[in-house]
């Protein structure tokens, strides 16, 4: 006869509790349409179990319109979901099935194209000016898909300007956490040391911005006139120029020579190409796997 072990866990009697109010049942769940009257300002979302993303956001990587333009075509009445007219922006979806557009239905978005672009100077990067100045859309050719840039040349600055059908991979350039370099070349008068130069690789506070870590060299001198090139991965409005003007340096030319892997390389001034599905592809798992942090920068000797 086998006898059961003390440290055996035995099946006991369950014990009814004594007095005090009765367990309740669990509460019914409550129905999505429950939920949703309840809350009326809800933004409209699609089914469960799915990535939802605002309509807007879908709609310009669908190429659609920017963003900005979206939400006047919203304000107006233009877009719908399946058949009904929606009224805001952050209306929630998971794909584009059932979005029409002035009553035609939307196409899923195509794969990211992306385009490297010599941009000339005297054109600015907008698609639009107030005071009818030239813009990079006056320059670049026609038969090509709707582009946005990935960042911004000012009107003075030349060089390369990637160009691309996707907003979500515009983003990924763009952000700082990234760590895509950018790398431009200034022609500049004054006089500036190499030793002057590589202290930007601890970054530099100006006027209240602090600018990150900048990797500068000189490339020649003539005279008091010198070339720089200069990599950073900020990207912050005009810090080439008000870096190299607060070295008491004058800027008279600006070049941006690669974003990236991409490089500007020979392409002419005014001419556009796209860049390869396969190398774009490579780049942005390179994105997705993340870049290590260079090692924290020490003062030069």
């Amino acid at each position: 006869m086998r006898v059961p072990s003390p440290h055996r866990r035995q099946d006991l009697p369950t014990r009814k509790p004594s007095g005090g109010a009765p367990r309740s049942a669990a509460p019914p769940k409550k129905s999505p349409a429950a939920a949703l009257a309840r809350e009326p300002d809800r933004p409209l979302r699609a089914r469960a179990g799915k990535e939802e993303q605002r309509i807007a956001k879908l709609l310009a990587r669908a190429g659609i319109a920017s963003r900005r333009e979206i939400e006047r075509m919203i304000a107006e009445g233009r877009i719908a979901v399946n058949g009904t007219a929606i009224d805001t922006p952050a209306t929630l979806l998971t794909s584009l099935h059932g979005v029409t557009v002035d009553g035609k239905p939307v196409q899923a978005a195509a794969p990211a194209r992306l385009f490297r672009f010599h941009k000339p100077a005297g054109f600015l990067t907008t698609e639009r000016d107030p005071r009818g100045r030239p813009t990079i859309y006056d320059k670049l050719p026609p038969g090509l898909p709707r582009l946005v840039p990935v960042g911004r040349l000012d009107m003075n600055t030349e060089g390369l300007l990637l160009l691309t059908t996707d907003g979500g991979l515009k983003r990924q350039l763009e952000l700082p956490a990234t760590g895509v370099p950018r790398t431009y070349r200034a022609r500049a008068y004054g006089e500036i040391s190499q030793a002057q130069l590589e202290e930007l690789i601890l970054g530099i506070e100006i006027d209240g911005i602090r600018y990150g870590q900048i990797d500068a060299n000189m490339e020649r001198r003539t005279g008091r006139n010198v070339w720089i090139e200069m990599t950073l991965t900020e990207g912050k409005n005009r810090e080439v120029r008000r870096v190299l003007e607060h070295l008491g340096l004058q800027v008279s030319r600006l070049i941006r020579t690669a974003y990236g892997p991409f490089p500007l390389a020979d392409l002419p001034a005014g001419a556009v190409d796209e860049v390869r599905q396969h190398d774009l592809i490579m780049f942005r798992k390179s994105l997705e796997q993340g870049r290590p942090r260079p090692p924290k920068a020490e003062r030069p000797a």
